[in-house]
């Protein structure tokens, strides 16, 4: 079996367990709050832009925490920098996001021409602006429709799904930078206390 085709089945098996995690109980009602009558229109791309806003935010957050001085660095020579890694995730973005909703990649070649933290960290959060905005374009109807991907026939929200994926496979490489260098990743950080509840 070859990489590709590896790589796109264990995603396939991941996007369940990703949308039953978005899953919420149903809503019964009770004396003080009624039971939610109607749901979303399209809960299906609702739950992946979601999902996606969660792992490109952590994404986000370890580019913005990682300090200048270290995009450079690589804990081994033959990977990527850590910049290389912010680079190559907004890359993806653009590239999956567009193949989604049938529109030529408006941007690339991120990871090849920018170097400073300042112009990775914006090209990061543009790419992700670009993918929320092909989820707005989405629905549930639209996302079942067939398109090619590495030679397989996928539907729509699919490629979401594996965009999600990917940039939660280098959040993980991301993290294991920051760790290195004695930095707490996004997803680490000590959560405030809940407030006490009124008496």
């Amino acid at each position: 079996m070859n990489k590709k085709l590896g790589f796109v089945f264990a995603v396939l098996m991941l996007v369940p367990v990703a949308l039953l995690a978005q899953d919420k109980p149903p809503a019964t009602a009770t004396a003080t709050a009624p039971a939610q009558s109607t749901p979303p229109a399209n809960p299906i791309t609702a739950s992946e832009k979601g999902f996606y806003g969660f792992v490109s935010g952590a994404v986000v957050g370890a580019a913005q925490k990682m300090p200048e001085e270290n995009y450079s660095f690589k804990p081994t020579p033959e990977v990527r920098s850590f910049g290389q890694l912010v680079g190559h995730v907004a890359d993806a973005s653009y590239s999956f996001c567009s193949q989604a909703i049938g529109e030529a990649n408006p941007v690339k070649d991120i990871e090849k021409t920018k170097t400073s933290k300042a112009d990775l960290v914006a090209a990061l959060k543009d790419g992700v602006a670009y993918c929320n905005k092909a989820f707005d374009t989405m629905t549930d109807a639209k996302g079942s429709e067939m398109i090619k991907l590495f030679n397989f026939k996928i539907a729509k929200l699919t490629v979401f799904s594996i965009n999600t994926a990917h940039t939660d496979e280098h959040y993980g490489n991301m993290v294991t930078y920051l760790r290195l260098k004695g930095i707490v990743p996004p997803t680490s950080e000590t959560q405030p206390a809940p407030a006490p509840a009124p008496k």
